[in-house]
């Protein structure tokens, strides 16, 4: 357990605006985890990026001093000069052992959330997890933390009552929405069809807007998301001569530089000069700060969530210690799992062994006796070894275990 380590920049200690900057792209992702993995050694690791999180769960026996941290996050070749990556440096998280396995239950359970008692982060780690595994960066031991931490949080969620009246990021942006005068029926521009603007877009569908258009770097991904708004559906590359106007902006992509930009704002407008709504949801933020300076906007973004997040979290606190005990239950039956596994994976070998030993005693050592068996002789000496060679794989794995369920019972 000592060898599993978290690299962890948040939203309790790191600007949102500032943990844009470490935010790594789908379309890099592999190639960069791929980096780190080699050139350090790590046999797993997984990445988490969300809108108030970046965080780098590896299992490996490297110790989590400054310099190899900084060593870290240099090879991952982030696009911000040396020295301001050094500054981040100083507001990392970092979890070893029992730590990094409580910190990975808890965040999973929204207990480190913006919003505690939200469940779009258990989806998202998921889904984080899902992706490595599939690029061949996690092993077992990263699968069986998984099951485990899965189980974990929907215990969570079912035996508490931290999710009850479930507020999220989606439904406080949506508050916060409603603050503003809004148009009749608003035109609403949907920029990226991932997770946050379809949970954000069905959420406004159901309280009665239906104004929909949505674009999408991906086409195909726009056009299922308006398919189900019943809205019109483009490709990103079209956003700059989209002339069909807009009351508020929706914006929630992966990208890594500003998507609207001052002069694509501008060319949205077409020419309409009253304060308009964006709600900026993606870290780092799609809205470059020139169309804030330029233009009369109501600009909502991630941070501006944390004050009605934190009302929440007092709103939320009773439970907490309910959910603590669920993941302190959870850590003590894992980790004798996690013991056994060990010893399955340590005796792999057993019954190689004894097929190895069984076919050098009767083509070998016994060859020439056996040959003088007749066949009802010959059947009889293969069952009896058939027999001892199933006892000899299965007993010495019993007795591992019985062992190692005394040992464990008596610490």
């Amino acid at each position: 357990m000592e060898n599993l380590k978290v690299i962890a920049f948040t939203h309790q200690h790191v600007q949102l605006k500032d943990l844009g900057n470490l935010v790594i792209c789908n379309e890099s992702l592999e190639e960069r985890l791929l980096r780190v993995k080699n050139n350090f050694d790590i046999p797993e690791i997984f990445y988490i990026g969300t809108c108030n999180r970046v965080e780098f769960v590896f299992y490996g026996a490297h110790k989590l001093t400054a310099d190899f941290i900084r060593e870290f996050m240099h090879e991952l070749n982030f696009c911000v000069p040396a020295e301001r990556l050094d500054s981040y440096l100083g507001q990392v998280n970092t979890y070893e052992g029992m730590d990094a396995l409580n910190h990975l239950f808890r965040m999973s359970c929204s207990l480190e959330s913006l919003v505690v008692g939200e469940k779009e982060i258990l989806a998202q780690v998921r889904k984080a997890y899902e992706r490595c595994r599939a690029s061949g960066f996690t092993g077992d031991f990263m699968r069986m933390m998984m099951t485990q931490l899965v189980k974990t949080a929907k215990e969570v969620y079912t035996h508490t009552k931290i999710a009850r009246n479930p507020v999220s990021v989606v439904s406080l942006a949506y508050r916060k929405l409603k603050e503003f005068k809004l148009e009749e029926n608003p035109r609403i521009l949907i920029i990226g069809a991932g997770e946050t603007n379809q949970h954000i877009a069905k959420y406004l569908q159901k309280h009665q807007f239906n104004n929909f258009v949505v674009f999408n770097r991906t086409l195909s991904k726009a056009q299922a998301l308006a398919s189900e708004l019943k809205g019109r559906a483009f490709g990103l590359d079209e956003l700059a001569s989209y002339r069909g106007g807009f009351d508020i902006i929706i914006t929630c992509t992966g990208a890594t530089y500003p998507v609207i930009t001052s002069d694509v704002y501008q060319s949205l407008l077409n020419g309409e000069t009253n304060k308009k709504v964006i709600l900026d949801l993606a870290v780092p933020n799609d809205t470059a700060a020139s169309v804030l300076e330029s233009n009369p906007v109501y600009y909502i973004q991630v941070a501006d969530l944390q004050a009605v997040a934190s009302k929440n979290l007092q709103d939320r606190y009773a439970e907490l210690e309910n959910a603590n005990l669920i993941i302190r239950e959870n850590i003590t039956e894992f980790l004798p799992l996690l013991k056994q596994r060990r010893v399955e994976v340590a005796m792999r070998c057993v019954p190689e062994k004894v097929k190895e030993i069984k076919s050098m005693a009767l083509n070998t050592v016994f060859a020439n006796e056996v040959s003088c068996l007749d066949a009802n002789s010959r059947e009889v000496l293969e069952k009896v070894i058939n027999y001892m060679e199933k006892k000899y794989i299965s007993v010495p794995m019993i007795m591992a275990k019985d062992i190692l369920i005394k040992n464990i019972e008596s610490e």
